[in-house]
């Protein structure tokens, strides 16, 4: 390589590129207006992951609820209905958790503005999370999720779907302890015996103690789940107004 074409490529390197304009430091309001549409910009996809969040659980309770009538309402209804209502809010609350992961994304940002900016402002502390700006910056640069599948699913069991599993749970101990519920003019009141409810359990070929095990475990895991796993970290460890 020649002299003149080392001197033009040095030249080249040191010339300032297009997109360092914009690193240049910018003044008080045009900060200001950036983080205001920013901002803005980021509570609108909260929001909207916030809606397909509530969605979700909407078609859940409207689920259990369908189910319930179905199965209580008349004698010949059978109690697979309600093990079948089991199924569906385990997917949907599979789904849910999966939404909840993008959704916890923007809601993180948020609440960095609301932290460390926001509450700067009316309430200043000194040198608090002064860096902030970097992590939100990194944050834009390589987009990742901050919780687990399984952790996510944690958390919306505990705040949702933990009822609705122990609606349909009372409902199906109801239905195959109840006789006026399996046959028609059977009389009202729990008259069945423990093995009546298990043969009433089966399921087909399996039989009903082999039906009640199964759901006895599933439910023993969504307890486990919900209430031995460890406190909350991270964002949710501020404060107690969180979704």
């Amino acid at each position: 390589m020649s002299q003149a074409q080392t001197v033009k490529s040095t030249e080249a390197a040191a010339a300032p590129r297009a997109s360092d304009a914009f690193a240049m430091k910018l003044t008080s309001s045009e900060l200001a207006t950036t983080m205001s549409h920013f901002h803005r910009a980021e509570i609108g996809r909260m929001a909207g992951w916030r809606d397909r969040l509530d969605r979700t659980s909407n078609w859940a309770i409207t689920v259990v609820a369908a189910m319930l009538s179905v199965s209580l309402s008349t004698p010949s209804a059978h109690h697979g209905v309600l093990l079948f209502a089991m199924l569906l809010i385990t997917l949907l609350l599979w789904i849910e958790a999966r939404r909840y992961r993008f959704f916890d994304v923007y809601r993180a940002r948020v609440r960095q503005f609301e932290r460390y900016y926001f509450a700067q402002i009316f309430s200043p502390q000194p040198d608090y999370a002064s860096n902030w700006l970097a992590i939100v910056g990194e944050g834009l640069r390589s987009p990742r999720f901050l919780i687990s599948q399984r952790a996510a699913l944690v958390r919306r069991l505990r705040r949702n779907y933990l009822f609705m599993y122990t609606i349909l749970m009372l409902a199906w101990v109801l239905k195959i302890t109840t006789p006026s519920l399996q046959r028609e003019g059977s009389p009202i009141g729990f008259g069945a015996s423990f093995l009546d409810a298990m043969r009433v359990a089966s399921l087909g070929p399996v039989p009903g103690i082999v039906v009640a095990c199964i759901v006895g475990f599933c439910y023993a895991a969504l307890i486990a789940a919900a209430f031995l796993v460890s406190s909350e970290e991270g964002e949710l460890s501020h404060g107690t107004v969180h979704v």
